[in-house]
């Protein structure tokens, strides 16, 4: 029992993924299909996952403003780039879960200050290198990776917040357990922040651009507020899908609805840019019209807009809420201009995971839309 508890690793990075593992590929290696996924922390892979089930291209950019956990002890008494974000990555886009230095690259030590294999690994080849990208690549290779993961930037960035109730809060790890929402959050560094190159191209020249799942204001929007990111998405060829969180598990998006992730990301540089949203609902999207395949979503009858003000108090107390969203709300989100796609996306056996299969049909019914809006 004391081995057992002594190697333990996130269960969402590997169970989640279970029934992607015999999944035919939609899209043929001739058809030189590339995503991006935009964001980092938990979120990120489940994207990774469902991409590369599909046969796409997949590369990550990854945000480096991670101070948390194993990560933060290594940046404070190492001097490191937060291997975090990046070695989830990696491990997402591994060539065989199964394969044992797969499964040990994400073991995590309890007896360690909770340290991850994978987070020492990276952190020990940059120090051997001198070069945080050549510790990716080299974990990579070791993996067997299926893709390329790339930091949006390689300057030591942290991350300021302003909450909703005026509060500034220093630090990714404060900002995500804050106690009421978030408004706006900005990167601070020593010296001005340069993008990484390699993440800017593959931002560029990507098919399609996926945000998410994953924390907004500490995962998503701190990879759009390196400069030259904003503008590689603007530049790209391929249309950007939102794929917006299914509850609440962290203070910093405390009670916020759909539409106002939606606007957060708007009010952080992707004003205009978000062609699609994807958003949790039981209620079936109906289409209206079969011949444009363009959509409108029901998702209740409370005509009414919710968010944090009209929660009860069980909801408010609670550890984990669900992410609301009303047929306003999606009305009001496509006159501003996405197209928002709604689906039951939750795994029924953990309710604030993405069912994998529910989410790949969906990247398919957006791809299918990009296709038919094409033509």
């Amino acid at each position: 029992m004391t081995a057992l508890a002594a190697f333990t690793q996130d269960s969402s990075q590997t169970a989640a993924f279970r029934p992607l593992a015999d999944a035919e590929a939609v899209v043929a290696p001739s058809e030189n299909v590339k995503a991006v996924v935009i964001g980092g922390g938990t979120g990120a892979p489940v994207s990774i996952r469902t991409l590369l089930s599909m046969g796409l291209e997949t590369s990550a950019v990854v945000a480096m403003a991670d101070d948390g956990g194993s990560t933060g002890i290594l940046r404070q008494e190492a001097d490191v780039t937060p291997p975090g974000d990046v070695r989830k990555c990696i491990a997402a886009m591994a060539a065989d879960p199964t394969d044992p230095l797969t499964k040990a690259f994400k073991y995590r030590f309890a007896f360690a200050r909770n340290h991850t294999l994978g987070n020492l690994m990276l952190s020990a080849l940059e120090d051997a290198t001198h070069s945080f990208p050549e510790a990716i690549a080299i974990c990579e290779d070791l993996l067997r990776a299926r893709g390329h993961v790339y930091p949006s930037t390689l300057n030591l960035v942290s991350l300021v917040a302003r909450t909703r109730d005026g509060r500034y809060l220093e630090g990714q790890a404060v900002a995500c357990h804050s106690r009421t929402a978030l408004e706006r959050v900005k990167l601070r560094a020593c010296e001005p922040i340069i993008p990484y190159g390699p993440a800017l191209q593959a931002i560029r020249e990507a098919d399609l651009i996926v945000l998410g799942p994953g924390s907004l204001f500490t995962s998503i929007i701190p990879n759009l507020l390196v400069p030259g990111v904003v503008d590689a998405i603007r530049a790209s060829r391929g249309v950007t899908l939102f794929v917006c969180s299914l509850a609440d598990m962290q203070g910093e998006t405390w009670g916020l609805t759909a539409r106002e992730h939606v606007e957060a990301l708007m009010d952080h540089g992707m004003a205009g840019l978000l062609d699609y949203v994807l958003i949790h609902s039981k209620e079936p999207l109906k289409p209206d019209s079969l011949a444009t395949g363009l959509f409108s979503a029901v998702t209740g009858n409370d005509p009414e807009h919710t968010s944090l003000s009209s929660m009860t108090d069980l909801e408010m107390s609670g550890r984990v809420r669900p992410v609301r969203v009303t047929y306003q709300d999606v009305k009001q989100l496509q006159d501003e201009g996405p197209v928002v796609v709604t689906r039951d996306l939750v795994d029924p056996l953990h309710p604030t995971w993405h069912n994998p299969v529910a989410l790949r049909e969906a990247f398919q019914g957006v791809m299918r839309l990009c296709r038919s809006r094409q033509k």
